[in-house]
């Protein structure tokens, strides 16, 4: 099936000249005419669009250059070639035309076989362009599609294996996902702050909340007699329960070594999972840092897995209601958490409330072994 010839639109404003372009390209082409540079812009703005623009230098009112400069500004024509065709001879005039951005320039009077050639010779380098075009935007769908699947496959990885660890933890629910939506609303308004613009960036925050649910991924490393046990830990059950963040460091960090590359992300999660449990006045686990040498992403950590273990029920407490938790953190400020840490959470701590609303679990099991706390 023979393809549609090309749609051409010529611009002159003496109609002798339209006629002669019209009578040399209407054989082979679909011609419309325009007279001013006001309906030119008009037609090739409009459906179907022509492919080609022959184009008059000379016009009154509007000129070819004023035309063309038009026809470049405005998103809808800006990829449709010109050619200047006019009377204006000279090496001047053909580099002007050309620097307006003219893709060729013909000086009357006409030769039909060569504004032919050099028409045809344009109509076929504006459809390799519109096919280079066509296949650079399927092969960026194709990238963004395998993209979007990569990351959900990781996703789906990282949830995996922090229900996994959960597995050991029969009462945490929707943990999981409250304190990766704690640690999103968090980093959202930290990131105003000017303590923390360089750092939390875009990418770094979309990381860091794909991380999050590997927080307590080393539990899976606690023996079950320590992990469920219902009554308080001896010294040296806490020893070995403590050891959780270092399991969970070392676990991630040897996926990370065997891997073929880098995964990005990946250095968060280490991140989070070792030092979650460290306090800003340096009493926490297991390293015992303290203020800014506690990275970012475990300070945003240690405040979200906080507040969930504060208002969940596990089978050794009850939940404390939204206002005492509230007050505990408030209490902790400066001593356990980041005090800016608090202090946004506390200024949006309806948010918090309304993220625990949302992802409250919908069983409980009181009967079974709960997790000590950690």
């Amino acid at each position: 099936m023979a393809a549609d010839p090309a749609s051409l639109l010529i611009v002159d404003d003496a109609p002798e000249n339209l006629t002669v372009l019209g009578e040399c390209l209407q054989p082979l082409y679909r011609v419309r005419a325009a007279r001013t540079g006001r309906r030119a812009l008009r037609i090739a703005a409009s459906l179907p669009q022509p492919d080609l623009i022959l184009l008059d230098l000379m016009m009154p009112g509007m000129d070819g250059y004023e035309v063309i400069e038009r026809l470049r500004a405005d998103p809808i024509t800006s990829h449709i070639p010109v050619i200047f065709v006019t009377g204006m001879s000279g090496s001047q005039a053909e580099l002007r035309g050309l620097e307006t951005g003219a893709v060729d320039y013909i000086v009357k009077p006409i030769v039909p076989e060569i504004l032919l050639a050099r028409v045809r010779m344009q109509l076929e380098l504006k459809q390799t362009r519109d096919r280079l075009c066509r296949n650079n935007l399927q092969l960026e769908a194709e990238v963004l599609r395998r993209t979007e699947e990569k990351e959900l496959i990781q996703e789906v990885a990282i949830r995996s294996l922090a229900h996994l660890a959960e597995t050991r933890d029969p009462e945490t629910g929707n943990h999981i996902l409250r304190t990766q939506e704690y640690v999103r609303r968090l980093a959202e308004e930290l990131r105003r702050l000017p303590r923390f613009a360089a750092t939390l960036t875009d990418g770094y925050v979309q990381m860091l909340i794909r991380s999050a649910p590997l927080h307590d991924i080393g539990k899976v490393g606690i023996p079950d007699h320590i992990l469920l046990k219902p009554g308080p830990l001896d010294a040296s059950e806490w020893t070995i329960m403590k050891t959780h963040a270092r399991l969970g460091r070392d676990a991630i960090d040897l996926a990370e070594r065997e891997s073929l590359r880098a995964v990005e992300f990946l250095d968060l999660a280490k991140e989070i999972a070792h030092w979650h449990h460290e306090k800003w006045d340096g009493s926490g686990y297991p390293d015992g840092l303290c203020g800014d040498a506690i990275p970012v992403s475990a300070r945003i950590m240690a405040l979200a897995d906080v507040f969930d273990a504060l208002i969940s029920r596990r089978v050794y407490k009850e939940p404390l209601s939204y206002a005492s938790a509230r007050h505990f953190i408030e209490a902790q400020r400066a001593l356990h958490f980041d005090p800016d840490v608090v202090d946004v959470f506390l200024a949006h701590f309806g948010d918090f409330c309304a993220i625990a609303d949302r992802l409250a679990d919908i069983s409980s099991n009181p009967t079974g072994n709960g997790p000590h706390p950690t």
